[in-house]
């Protein structure tokens, strides 16, 4: 008998802690940790903050399955930063919600509406964290919110998450994530009226259910770093002596995306990884644009690991979808060879390649500086991007790519009036000079006064024609027809 009820729900509600005294507690609790188990008390929210690996999607999911499986016809949400998320990870994951409930409990998975549905009548929903208004109307009785310190838009959780639990006497919701020092994240940790009950872990309470590859490659890549202690011990990371961005200036010049301006110019900026090898660094990819009025807005993070082509391919991609005006990529450290990648991938794309003349930390300055000033706006949250910002000190051996991929489209955006492009250490490819001010192409190549960049185009770009091969906008041109490099 499917229950559908207010007054049933409640009383379903009502029995779970006596279900569970009663000797009817599910498998896991006898294989789980300590630690991993739900604690007692009157909490509302359930923090588990650890490492990677220490096992929280297993104790998400599960506690998930064990409340919709005690509370006949009831409804409970999912929700991960992004859609794959859900799906991969939280239903169809090795410790995933299908794998925590028995065949003989499940009745139904809709695997396009991401809904898994019980024989008892109750509802589990997947929900993307990216998107917000989804949650409205929803009636829930509980929820799993996995890796919150990523969630892009704090309303998922305030204004979608928090007013769609209405179900029942004592509606909850178990937290799963890596610790991240979001302004979300930073409210649940300083709650001290027993709402939020806070677990932490590290990485190492799980070594006998890890393989040793990622034990050996968890260490490789984090152990002895600041962010290693985020990673892999599950430390809320404060502000780091020394680092040039801090979480209160992102926080205080933070949009919504209904706060993003009409933007007068966009570009995707690239940093390349020296090597393609899955160990390799990852392949800085930032969008960013500016408005006209000295302010510049982070539209978004595409980094990633992969071959040359995946990656620019990436880039590509950001390019479309955000009707930028060109690919800027750090042609330093052989990255000479990413335009002729570049044009095999789309041959009308704008590209200029940039060389760094000055280390990491003097390029950084000037960005950091307008960061301080709040003119760089982070549209939602960027969560790697700004662990890397907020954690890179100079003295780090670490090539913090994103850093760097985000420096570049700031410095190409040219915010600041003056000589800009020097206090950067760019020096212009063809000639290689430093240019003061930006223009479309080399003012010592030409014998024409150099033409200072136009302003953005308000109107859509049409669909690249892979049969003709145009001259992209804002290029330079050989007189052949052929698109060349911009300076």
């Amino acid at each position: 008998m499917v229950l559908s009820s207010a007054s049933a729900l409640s009383k379903a509600a009502d029995l779970l802690a006596a279900d569970l005294e009663a000797g009817q507690a599910r498998p896991w609790r006898a294989s789980a940790r300590p630690k991993q188990l739900p604690p007692g008390g009157e909490w509302n929210i359930w923090l588990v903050m650890a490492g990677r690996g220490w096992g929280k999607n297993y104790v998400g999911s599960n506690w998930l399955a064990e409340q919709a499986a005690a509370h006949a016809g009831s409804e409970w949400a999912i929700l991960c930063p992004t859609f794959r998320d859900v799906r991969k990870t939280a239903i169809e994951g090795t410790t995933g919600i299908l794998a925590a409930l028995s065949d003989a409990e499940v009745a139904s998975y809709h695997r396009n509406e991401l809904r898994v549905t019980l024989t008892n009548g109750a509802r589990i929903y997947g929900y993307s964290a990216d998107q917000p208004e989804r949650l409205r109307g929803a009636n829930l009785s509980g929820a799993w919110a996995d890796e919150l310190g990523s969630f892009r838009y704090e309303q998922t959780w305030y204004e979608g998450l928090v007013p769609a639990l209405r179900i029942g006497a004592h509606p909850r919701i178990i937290v799963t994530t890596t610790p991240r020092p979001t302004h979300l994240m930073r409210d649940l940790l300083g709650r001290d009226d027993g709402t939020v009950h806070v677990t932490r872990g590290s990485t190492w309470e799980n070594t006998a259910n890890l393989s040793g590859t990622a034990l050996t490659e968890l260490r490789r890549r984090y152990e002895g770093t600041r962010l290693g202690r985020q990673e892999l011990e599950g430390e809320l990371l404060a502000a780091i002596e020394g680092a040039l961005w801090n979480r209160e200036d992102i926080d205080t010049a933070r949009v919504r995306p209904d706060g993003i301006p009409d933007l007068t110019r966009i570009v995707v900026a690239v940093d390349p990884a020296i090597t393609s090898k899955a160990s390799s660094d990852e392949t800085g990819i930032v969008v960013a644009g500016e408005d006209g009025t000295g302010h510049a807005y982070v539209l978004a993070d595409y980094s990633m690991r992969g071959t040359p082509d995946a990656c620019m391919r990436k880039a590509v991609s950001a390019y479309r979808e955000h009707n930028a005006d060109r690919v800027v990529a750090e042609a330093n450290n052989g990255g000479d060879y990413l335009e002729q990648v570049l044009r095999t991938v789309d041959n009308t794309v704008p590209y200029r390649k940039v060389m760094a003349t000055r280390g990491k930390a003097i390029r950084a300055e000037p960005v950091s500086a307008l960061y301080e000033q709040h003119r760089i706006h982070h549209r939602g949250i960027l969560p790697e991007l700004e662990d890397e910002l907020c954690t890179w000190t100079p003295a780090d051996p670490i090539s913090p790519n994103r850093l760097d991929a985000l420096v570049w489209a700031i410095t190409d955006l040219n915010l600041s009036s003056g000589n800009w492009a020097s206090a950067y250490g760019t020096r212009c490819p063809e000639c290689g000079e430093v240019h003061g001010t930006y223009y479309l192409a080399c003012p010592n190549a030409t014998q024409t006064t150099p033409t200072p960049r136009p302003p953005r185009q308000a109107t859509q770009k049409p669909a690249p024609n892979p049969s003709a091969t145009p001259t992209p906008p804002n290029s330079s041109a050989a007189p052949n027809g052929t698109p060349t490099t911009v300076h």
